[in-house]
């Protein structure tokens, strides 16, 4: 840093990261060891070499936590006499006309040593197409925050994608000068082959592509969700973050709009009818309805749950949940020009069900289908949509193209994808889904009680109150110098509003309420779909006088439902519900 300084930025040619090539410390222990040294055309190149050999030599020492004998002296002199050979060589400083490409004067790097630096203690790397960049002492300086660790050991491009204002020049050559390597033609390649690669043979292998930025759960079927940091950066979840969840694989639906048809079929009144309406008709016929709703999945944040006891089921983080736009026709529009007001109100006054059933299909043949309760998805006031647009797009594949159900305030599995039929019965249906999964057994029964399923509740409808800290990250270190800000979300299932978030920083011992950030301020108190996000600004005096930060968040809603201090009495052996205190712990850095 120190020679930085005194350089006169008017004598240098692109500034260059020259490799010291491994520094042989004993011959029990070999730690490859890379230091910087900036090379410009300036006569004091030579005492500022000398001045980076000393420090090199000096670090060696210390690493290792021994002094060094006469075989390490002569491996430094020796190395110091290669670097010293290449600074006196005629190296053309040239700009690099894109960032990324290889550049024949760094060293090959492997990607297995990339990834182990992934933190401060080994020093963070990162990835842009053929570079290699050490960006330990910029990330203090990152205007994105902490958000660059995201890509610690790895490549930096699926964030770039999203943040696009990454695609620039300035920050280009930024990215430049943090160069220390190339990454290795074969790694390269399996990277590229990666990306580009379907998910397994058949009945996977034509699944579609997904944002490498996912944390995969599982890949067939394939889930996933988004890291949760990034869930706080947009009110709306752009589709491409949104948390996947698949049952099956996802179908081949190749019909046009005019071909495509969805079959509705209906026993009301002791009358059995059968109707089809193709997807064209949909859009055309009935009023396009636009709402914003949140999803989410019954197990979110189960891999907390699973803390306190193992529990059955895809190890979800915090953002097994997103909110988007949704635009299709109310079910209860359609429904009521194909079977007349009569039979509507007869439905709404039975305990009728609704059934939808999508074109996923597993290997014995068998639909994916779920239902909720009539008086929930014709409710006229519960917005239930036959979806084909999210976030102002037509939905992709993963997402249900190219109609879903979106019934707003119930749990995620019963908003079904690639609808194909709609049945309206007197029963719930008997799919799996509906009888044996997606029902909380009490926290003092397991798999190995004997009948267990006997103790399971019914199937989950609406979703209770629920809170998660999306920012810090657990286990990260806060700057006592700095003001934190906390981030997170609240939502409550049925509509209800949330009315406050109340945080801790002490595990409990007191609270203090955040700020609520709402998507739609007009949503009255039964129809607030979408989540509230929240934060919190800890003032940095605060920070000073102590070592760790103990933080935890709970939500109100409108009918004064909050959330279980602990996981225990909420336990489940399937992981599900689990809306305990968010909590995050994080440490305090003084310096």
């Amino acid at each position: 840093k120190e020679n930085r300084r005194r350089m006169n930025p008017r004598n240098l040619h692109i500034m260059k990261l020259v490799p010291l090539a491994a520094l042989q410390c004993s011959t029990q222990l070999k730690r490859r060891f890379i230091v910087g040294v900036t090379i410009g055309a300036n006569e004091k190149v030579n005492d500022w070499w000398r001045e980076a050999a000393a420090l090199a030599a000096i670090t060696a020492a210390l690493c290792q936590g021994i002094a060094q004998n006469e075989e390490e002296r002569q491996s430094s002199e020796m190395k110091e006499n290669e670097v010293r050979k290449e600074i006196n060589s005629d190296i053309k400083n040239e700009a690099v006309e894109r960032p990324g490409e290889y550049r024949s004067d760094l060293p090959v790097l492997k990607l297995e040593e990339i990834e182990k630096r992934n933190n401060k203690e080994t020093g963070i790397w990162m990835i842009y197409q053929r570079g290699v960049y050490d960006v330990t002492e910029f990330i203090a300086q990152h205007p994105g925050g902490s958000k660059i660790l995201l890509a610690a050991g790895g490549s930096i491009e699926p964030y770039w994608n999203v943040f696009k204002a990454h695609h620039d020049d300035t920050v280009y050559e930024m990215l430049e000068h943090l160069r220390i390597g190339n990454l290795s033609i074969e790694d390269a390649t399996s990277l590229a082959k990666a990306k580009k690669m379907h998910q397994g043979q058949g009945p996977y292998e034509h699944e579609p592509e997904r944002h490498p930025l996912l944390k995969v759960n599982s890949q067939q079927p394939f889930n996933a969700e988004p890291p949760p940091e990034l869930l706080s950066a947009t009110f709306e979840t752009p589709s491409e973050l949104f948390f996947v969840r698949n049952h099956l694989p996802v179908p081949v639906i190749e019909q046009n709009e005019e071909e495509y048809q969805i079959e509705i079929w209906s026993c009301v009144q002791s009358i059995e009818e059968k109707y089809q309406i193709s997807l064209a008709t949909l859009k055309n016929k009935y009023p396009q309805h636009t709402l914003t709703a949140t999803l989410q999945c019954a197990g979110n944040r189960r891999s907390e749950m699973s803390e306190t006891k193992s529990v059955k089921g895809l190890s979800w983080s915090k953002a097994a949940i997103g909110t988007a736009t949704w635009t299709g026709a109310r079910l209860i529009d359609v429904l009521t020009d194909i079977l007349g007001q009569d039979k509507i109100k007869a439905l709404n006054d039975s305990e009728f069900h609704v059934r939808f059933r999508g074109l996923d299909v597993g290997p014995d043949n068998e639909h994916y289908e779920t239902s909720v309760p009539a008086s929930i998805a014709l409710d006229i006031h519960r917005d239930t949509l036959l979806a084909y647009e999210m976030n102002k797009k037509p939905l992709s594949r993963d997402h249900g193209f190219p109609i879903r159900a979106i019934i707003p305030g119930v749990v995620g599995a019963r908003n079904v994808k690639f609808l194909d039929r709609i049945t309206l019965a007197t029963t719930e249906s008997q799919s799996f889904w509906q009888q044996k999964d997606y029902r909380v057994l009490p926290p003092n029964v397991d798999y190995q009680t004997p009948d267990f399923f006997r103790h399971a509740g019914p199937a989950i409808q609406e979703l209770p109150v629920t809170s998660a800290i999306l920012e810090p990250a657990p286990a990260s270190f806060v700057n006592a110098q700095e003001d934190l800000l906390i981030k997170g979300y609240a939502w409550s299932g049925g509509g209800r509003k949330i009315v406050r978030v109340d945080v801790s920083l002490d595990a409990g011992l007191s609270w203090q309420p955040a700020e609520l950030i709402r998507g739609d301020e007009q949503q009255p108190d039964h129809r607030a779909w979408a989540w509230t996000l929240w934060e919190l600004c800890v003032d940095h005096n605060t920070l000073q006088s102590t070592e760790k930060l103990d933080i935890r968040c709970k939500a109100i809603d409108a009918a004064y439902n909050s959330q279980p201090e602990d996981i225990r009495p909420i336990w489940n052996p399937r992981g599900l519900l689990n809306n305990a205190w968010g909590r995050v712990q994080v440490s305090i850095s003084k310096s």
